[in-house]
Formats: C-alpha cells, structure tokens, sequence
C-alpha cells in the first residue's frame, strides 16, 4: 500500500512538473509574441506578411484609418487675391488629365499669370529677359527625359537657346543626348547619398578639384548663330582662381556664396575647363542665350525631394541671387511606391510641404508647380497593375499644391489612368520599359510634350484674360 501511495505521489509530481514547464514556455512564448507585436506597432512596419501575425494591427489599422478619415475631412483653405477676398476653388479638378490647373473654379482663368506674363512680355518683346525653369526629380526625368521635349517645345514658342545647367560628373552622362560631358583627373564629390553638408547646389552635388580637367558641349542648338552664355557655377573661395578655359589662362574672384562666372560669350558650343587642385566648390557650368526660357534638368535618382529640408536657406538665397529662376517644377513619387501595399503617405506629406514652404521663402520671385507621380506596377498574384497606394499619394501631391498656392499637373492621368505603364511597356514600339516604372524615350517624349501643350493652354488664357482686361 505504502508502494502504491509512493508511486501515485511521484506520478503526480512529473504531472505536476510536466504542467509547470509548459505553463512557462506559454508564458514565455507570449511574451514574446507580444514583444514581437509592439515592435511591429511602434515602428510601424507595414509589411502585410508580418501583419498577419501583430497581434495589434488591427487596433493599428482602425486607428490609422479613423486618423485618415479625419484628415481628408479637414477643409481645404484655398488661396485669396490680392484684396484678401477668398478665390473659389475646385480642388477635385486634379483629377483632370493634361491640365494645368491652380484649382480656380473658374477655368477660364490662367494658372501662373505672373509667370505666363514673363513669357508674354518675352515673346512680344517688351522686355527681352531670361525667364529660368527648375526642374526638379528622380530617375524619371535623368538624362533630360521629358525635360528636352518640354525645353525645345518652349524655346521654340517663347525664344531661347541651349541646355541650361549641366554638372562635372554625372552616372547619366553616357546616354544624356542635350549635352556630352568628360572629366581628366581626379575629381572629389559630395552628394546627398554620401554627405550630409548643407550646402550643396540643386543638383544634390558639389565637385572639388585634385588637378582636373571638365569639357562639356551643348546640343540644344536652335540657332546657330545665337550668342551662347558659357557660365561657370561655383561657390565662395577666399583667394582668386586660375583657370584654364579653352587654353586661356582665366582669374577670377568667387567671393559670395554662389557665383556665376561667365566665362565665354559666343556661338561656340563647347567649353573646356582645366582647374588646379582646389577647395572651390565647383557645380557645373551652364549654356543659356542672352534672353529666352532656360530650362535646368536637376534630377537626382531615388529621391523623394524631402532631401532638401537639409540645404541651407541662406545658400538656397544665394543661388535664386546668382541664378534667378522665375518657375520651380517638382516631379516626385516613384521612389515612395517601393512598398507594394503601402497607402499611407501623411508622413511623407508634411516633410516635403516643408521643403515647398522653404523654396516659397527662398526664390521668391518664382511659382512653383507640383506634378504628381507617374503610374507605376507591381505584380499581384499572377499580373502586373498600378500600385495600390497610388491613387493615395497623388492626392496627397495635390493637396500639397493646394495648400501651397501652387500650380499642379497630374502626370498618372496625363499617361492613362489606371494600369497604363503595363500597356506603355507591352505597346508597339514600347514607350516604356519592362520593370513598370520609366518611361523609355519615346515616353518620356509624348510626356514632356503633353505636359508643354498643358502650358500652351493655360497661355492661350492669359492672353485672351489680357485682351479683355485691355479692352475694358
């Protein structure tokens, strides 16, 4: 009996041990799975295989959708004239294809009329200027893609020549067609990828020679007998510099914060650069006629354009000083698409509205105009379609103008809607290529000159409004 008693009490102690040890491996493995969980959350990372198993991301998803919900029902504050009186607004008119629109209800009213009145006193000749574009993006828009469309369509209507500004070295050179570049010797670069300095130019880029030589030839020729501005573009050095410019000795004084040095004033096409080792930070050089648009290609691949909330104000100034520019044009929003399923881009939103604001404050004189991201895919199940958050990002772009006084152009409407860079890739020819984000050239070139004739439309009003205006 005693046996018996003995067994059962050491039986129950391995039940009772059994029991304990996978009390604590529950324990233990939920407190892991809630650990795991709360990392999710707090980081918020998106990715939908790992949302499968937060145990918060539903609590996450009402709560993100609640805040969207509430954010898209904040009312829109639109722009005012200039006797304070509040101008009425349609802000769903971003939806329009080929159109460049400042959210007017009254479509019959221009966009840009201070910069369409530029270009009208330069074309009538009232005031022979230059009247500079920026033009700001990603890898959709290197090797002057859609740019050289735009620029030729424009200088050929408004009077203009040449390529604009064209930097030392650049991974595009080798296919860039507007302009051939070369370098000699050893050239040192800082660029928004590798440094956080503060003073970089527009590009993303600043050079510093160790002995170097830079050539470069301007292939947007409209007329050949033009004079041609050859214009070197770099920043403060205490002492003077010695050049080397097409064989001739050439000293100059860099002493603001941004120069332009011109160099040369004729019909050639080409300039050559021998610098001696240097800490001038040296841009690039520019091809511009004496009056007409200019058109500058500053693309920088895999941006956002939040990258410039880190350039200095002061330096940003300095440059609208050495180089006025009279239009500011933004083209962003491939990059942010890299996440198949994300549609959340308020984060994104307020960054890059900080970055308008600083370029609002910065080239004062300019307007600015937001063109939204093109279409890009992503394969769900067994096809490629338009990213799913894409519909989501182009009104954030929108609401960016909106709130901005901007002027703004939907480029996914422009190409098609909905799943057209799938058939721009499957066409024939191909306008685009096969990983269902860029356009190829012939894309690239129906886009700029859309985008051109969005232009010409909004000038056609200008010039009627003026009529009338004139003749009352």
């Amino acid at each position: 009996m005693v046996r018996l008693l003995k067994r059962a009490f050491v039986a129950r102690l391995i039940i009772m041990n059994r029991n304990s040890k996978v009390f604590q491996f529950v324990v233990i493995s939920t407190g892991i799975y809630l650990a795991f969980s709360l990392v999710l959350s707090i980081c918020n990372i998106s990715n939908p295989y790992l949302q499968n198993i937060n145990l918060f991301s539903s609590i996450h998803k009402k709560e993100q959708e609640t805040k969207e919900k509430k954010e898209e029902s904040e009312e829109l504050v639109g722009p005012n004239k200039p006797d304070g009186q509040a101008i009425s607004t349609n802000f769903l008119l971003y939806h329009k294809a080929n159109y460049l629109t400042c959210f007017q209800a009254d479509t019959s009213q221009p966009s840009l009329p201070v910069f369409f009145q530029k270009l009208y006193e330069q074309k009538s000749g009232k005031q022979k200027r230059k009247i500079r574009i920026a033009y700001f993006g990603d890898s959709m828009i290197e090797g002057d893609l859609m740019t050289s469309t735009f620029r030729d369509s424009m200088q050929k209507m408004f009077g203009g020549s040449g390529v604009g500004f064209v930097q030392v070295k650049s991974i595009v050179s080798g296919f860039r067609m507007t302009a051939r570049t070369s370098t000699t010797g050893s050239w040192s670069e800082v660029h928004f990828k590798n440094s956080s300095e503060k003073n970089l130019y527009l590009s993303g880029y600043a050079f510093k020679s160790g002995q170097a030589g830079f050539t470069c030839t301007n292939n947007v020729v409209n007329d050949s007998l033009a004079l041609i501005e050859k214009s070197l573009l770099c920043g403060y050095s205490p002492q003077q510099n010695n050049l080397l410019i097409n064989h001739t000795s050439f000293t100059f004084n860099p002493s603001a914060i941004v120069n332009r040095i011109l160099m040369a004033k004729d019909n050639r096409q080409s300039v050559s650069i021998d610098f001696p080792a240097s800490e001038l930070p040296v841009y690039g050089v520019s091809f511009e006629s004496e009056s007409g648009v200019i058109v500058d290609n500053f693309s920088f691949r895999g941006i956002t354009g939040v990258e410039f909330n880190r350039i200095d104000s002061n330096f940003l100034k300095a440059i609208q000083q050495a180089n006025h520019y009279d239009l500011i044009i933004l083209q962003y929003g491939v990059n942010l698409l890299f996440k198949p399923n994300e549609k959340n881009f308020r984060p994104y939103q307020k960054s890059i509205s900080n970055v308008v604001g600083k370029f609002k404050n910065c080239f004062k004189d300019a307007d600015i105009l937001i063109v939204s991201g093109a279409d890009r895919a992503f394969r769900y199940g067994q096809e490629y379609k338009t990213a799913v958050g894409l519909d989501s990002l182009i009104k954030i772009q929108a609401e960016l103008a909106f709130r901005n006084e901007a002027a703004f152009f939907n480029l996914y409407e422009t190409m098609g809607g909905p799943n057209s860079i799938v058939n721009w890739a499957r066409s024939s020819p191909p306008l685009a290529n096969k990983d269902y984000v860029h356009p190829n050239g012939r894309g690239a070139a129906i886009l700029g000159s859309r985008l051109f004739l969005s232009f010409k439309r909004e000038y056609d009003k200008y010039l009627k409004t003026t009529a009338k205006n004139n003749h009352e």
